[in-house]
C-alpha cells in the first residue's frame, strides 16, 4: 500500500437516539450506536467503502492512520466523523484507540483534532453554503450528492415504525431491501468523491493556518463540555413537574379557559380583554398588558422554554463530558 498522508472519509451511521435532539456525543455514545458503512479514499484517490453492517473489517493500516497525527483526515462536518469513530474505536478496537492531553481531563475520550480538516469549515470561510448538496450545486462540481441519500438515511439510519406490513420491526436491516442497501453503498463513495472534489475545486484558496488553530481549539472545547450542576437541572425539572398541576388551575381559575396552556385560546383571551397581541413573551407581558391581567399571562409563559433547556441538557450530556454538556 502506498504512503497514507491523508484520508478522506464518510460514515454512513445508525443510532436509536434523534442526533437533531441530543447531540453528536450522545447520538455517538448510545448502546444503540452503529458505523453502517466506511467510505474512505487514500491520497484523494479510488474511493473504498467498507461494509460493516455487513461483517467487512476496516484494514490496520487504516485504523492505525486514524490515530496518525502525521497524517491529515478530511471530512465535510468533521466532528461527527471524529466523534463517532472515537467512540467507535474504544468500543470496538481500544488498542487502536489514542486521544490527547493529559489522563484526567475529559477530552481523553475523543480522536486529537489537531490532525482532522474539515471541508465545511473550509466551504464556510468561502462564503459558500454549508451542506454538501448546496457546495456541490454552487460550484457546479461533476460529482454531485446522490438525491436519493435523504431516503435511503431514513430507511437504514433511523429507526423504523413498527407495522404489520414490515412484521413489526423497529430498524430496517440490510437484508431487509438489499437493493437499497447497494444503492446506499453508491451514495457512501459519492459523498467521499464529491467532497474530494469540493477541496480540488478550493486548492486555489486555502484557509489560513490560524483558522485551522481556532477550529482545533473549537473542537477541543466541544470535546471537553461545560461544568453542570446536574442536581440542580433534575430538581428544576422536578420543580416545573410539581407546579403544572397548580399554575394550570390558576390559570383555568383565572380566565376560565378550557385550555389556558393553548397559545391561540390565550391570544382570545386577551383581545376579549382589550389586548391585542402577536405574541405571549415575557416581554411583551411586562411592558404592555394591563396590570389587572398580567398575573394570568404570567403563568402562561412561566419556564416552558426554560424547562426544556434543562431537559436538553439532561438529554445532550455524554459519558466522557459528565457532568458537563
Amino acid at each position: 500500500m502506498e504512503e497514507i498522508k491523508s484520508l478522506s472519509l464518510d460514515l454512513e451511521t445508525y443510532s436509536d437516539l434523534d442526533l437533531s435532539k441530543c447531540g453528536i456525543y450522545r447520538y455517538a455514545e448510545s448502546p444503540g450506536f452503529e458505523i453502517l458503512l466506511f467510505g474512505y479514499a487514500i491520497n484523494g484517490g479510488e474511493v473504498k467503502v467498507i461494509d460493516l453492517a455487513l461483517g467487512e473489517k476496516i484494514p490496520e493500516e487504516i485504523l492505525n492512520a486514524l490515530i496518525d497525527d502525521n497524517i491529515t483526515k478530511w471530512a465535510f462536518n468533521a466532528s461527527f466523523e471524529r466523534i463517532c469513530l472515537s467512540y467507535w474505536l474504544r468500543k470496538h478496537y481500544p488498542d487502536n484507540f489514542s486521544s490527547y492531553s493529559i489522563s484526567d481531563d475529559t477530552v481523553g475520550g475523543y480522536l486529537d483534532p489537531s490532525s482532522w480538516r474539515c471541508s465545511m469549515i473550509w466551504s464556510a470561510y468561502m462564503g459558500l453554503p454549508l451542506s454538501l448538496e448546496g457546495v456541490g450545486a454552487v460550484l457546479k462540481l461533476g460529482e454531485q450528492k446522490l438525491k436519493e441519500g435523504k431516503d435511503l438515511i431514513r430507511y437504514f439510519c433511523v429507526p423504523c415504525k413498527p407495522t404489520k406490513v414490515n412484521g413489526g420491526r423497529t430498524r430496517n436491516l440490510p437484508e431487509h431491501d438489499m437493493t437499497k442497501w447497494y444503492l446506499f453503498k453508491k451514495y457512501n463513495i459519492r459523498d467521499v468523491e464529491v467532497e474530494h472534489a469540493l477541496k480540488n475545486r478550493l486548492e486555489n484558496y486555502p484557509v489560513p493556518e490560524f483558522v485551522w488553530e481556532e477550529y482545533h481549539l473549537d473542537q477541543e472545547i466541544n470535546d471537553r463540555g461545560i461544568l453542570l450542576d446536574m442536581g440542580v437541572v433534575e430538581n428544576a425539572i422536578s420543580f416545573d413537574e410539581k407546579s403544572k398541576d397548580e399554575l394550570n388551575a390558576a390559570m383555568k381559575a383565572l380566565t376560565n379557559l378550557e385550555n389556558p396552556n393553548s397559545v391561540t385560546q390565550v391570544k382570545q383571551w386577551l383581545s376579549d380583554n382589550g389586548i391585542e397581541t402577536e405574541s405571549l413573551g415575557e416581554k411583551e407581558c411586562r411592558s404592555s398588558y394591563k396590570d389587572c391581567i398580567r398575573g394570568s399571562t404570567r403563568c402562561a409563559i412561566t419556564s416552558a422554554a426554560a424547562i426544556e433547556k434543562q431537559r436538553q441538557k439532561i438529554s445532550g450530556h455524554a459519558e466522557h463530558r459528565l457532568p458537563r454538556w
